[in-house]
């Protein structure tokens, strides 16, 4: 008994470890490390090209962008999987930004390939589906490990908000939730991060 519970779980961390290794392989937005801190790292992004949809909690807009990159486009053209997948709420520039007065309304992006440029790339052929291009900036994040739970999510998002308020530097809601790991991967391996939007100018 005692053997097949090694053998299961060998199976099992072998299985991550090839996930991560797939991971890994995946191409991820380049950016310049500025400074990095016990909480947080700051970042500068060039823009980068992105498909995105707008969805409700009772709809999940993965598998429209999972469809766009696996051929559901003008093109019929594969695209190749990059790394994050991006959530973030949509805002309403009139009032203040906070997850539970958006009604619900977020936005999932994949990233597309740095070979792309918007005139390039794959035309959606789901009218919710769009391409769109995210300007460069400079962002705070914090990176951490455990379950895609809202619980974890909020107990770091905590943390980076408490600690960017200690640095006087001013961040811009709403953050922008990472990650890039698939389903499968046990907690302890998996990469997830918090990006917050700072300026710059406020930074000693």
């Amino acid at each position: 008994m005692m053997i097949k519970i090694i053998k299961y779980c060998l199976i099992i961390l072998l299985f991550n470890i090839f996930s991560i290794k797939q991971t890994m392989s995946y191409e991820e937005p380049k950016y310049k490390t500025i400074k990095t801190s016990d909480v947080y790292e700051i970042r500068e992004y060039d823009d980068r090209l992105a498909v995105e949809i707008e969805y409700s909690n009772e709809d999940s807009g993965f598998r429209y962008l999972f469809n766009y990159i696996s051929g559901e486009n003008k093109s019929s053209e594969k695209v190749k999987m990059t790394v994050p997948v991006t959530q973030s709420v949509k805002i309403n520039m009139t009032t203040p930004v906070t997850q539970s007065s958006q009604g619900g309304k977020m936005k999932m992006q994949f990233y597309l390939p740095s070979k792309f440029t918007i005139k390039n790339a794959p035309q959606p052929t789901n009218e919710r589906v769009n391409l769109i291009i995210i300007k460069g900036g400079v962002y705070a994040v914090i990176s951490y490990s455990g379950r895609l739970t809202n619980r974890n999510y909020s107990k770091h998002y905590k943390k980076i908000i408490n600690q960017l308020n200690k640095d006087n530097i001013e961040f811009i809601e709403p953050a922008i939730r990472a990650t890039f790991n698939g389903p499968f991967t046990l907690p302890i391996f998996r990469r997830n991060e918090i990006m917050m939007k700072i300026n710059y100018n406020e930074i000693n």
